[in-house]
C-alpha cells in the first residue's frame, strides 16, 4: 500500500528478528566502543528489559541504538539489571501475560474523570497518572 514490496517488509522483519536473538544473552558483556555507539548489544539490550527506576522505557532501538541516543530515550547499562515487570501479574496464561497490559489501559480509560486524563493514559508515557492520583512508574523512574 505504501509502494514497498511486501517482499521487502518479511526480509526487512526477518533480519530484525535473527539480530534480536543473539541481544538477549549475559554472556557478551560490552562490545568495541563504535559498535556500542551505533548498534543495539546485549548490554543496551539488558537496560531494555530491566525493571529499575532508571531504566524504565529506556533503549527501545531494534538494530540500531543510534535513534534512541537522538530522541534521548538511551541509558547505559551501569547496574546489574533487575529483569521483570514493575508490577507483576499472578499468572503463567500466553493468553493474559500477552494482554494484561491492555486491559490495565482499559481500567485506566473507564476510570478517567476527564478526556484530558483520557488522552494522558493513551499518549503520555507507561505509567502516567493525573496528578490526584498514587504514584505510577512514570514517578519510580524519575525518582531513581
Amino acid at each position: 500500500m505504501l509502494g514497498v514490496s511486501p517482499a521487502a517488509v518479511a526480509f526487512c522483519s526477518s533480519v530484525s528478528l535473527v539480530y534480536q536473538f543473539w541481544i538477549h544473552t549475559e554472556r557478551i558483556d560490552r562490545l568495541p566502543r563504535p559498535v556500542e555507539f551505533l548498534f543495539n548489544t546485549p548490554s543496551h539490550h539488558r537496560v531494555h528489559h530491566a525493571s529499575q527506576g532508571g531504566y524504565l522505557d529506556r533503549n527501545f532501538g531494534g538494530i540500531l541504538i543510534v535513534w534512541d541516543r537522538l530522541f534521548h530515550s538511551f541509558t547505559s547499562e551501569t547496574l546489574r539489571p533487575v529483569y521483570g515487570l514493575t508490577k507483576n501479574i499472578s499468572t503463567f496464561n500466553p493468553l493474559r501475560v500477552a494482554t494484561h497490559e491492555y486491559a490495565a489501559i482499559g481500567r485506566d480509560l473507564a476510570s478517567a474523570r476527564s478526556w484530558r486524563e483520557r488522552a494522558g493514559f493513551l499518549f503520555r508515557g507507561p505509567g502516567w497518572r493525573p496528578e490526584s492520583t498514587t504514584t505510577g512508574a512514570a514517578d519510580i523512574r524519575i525518582a531513581a
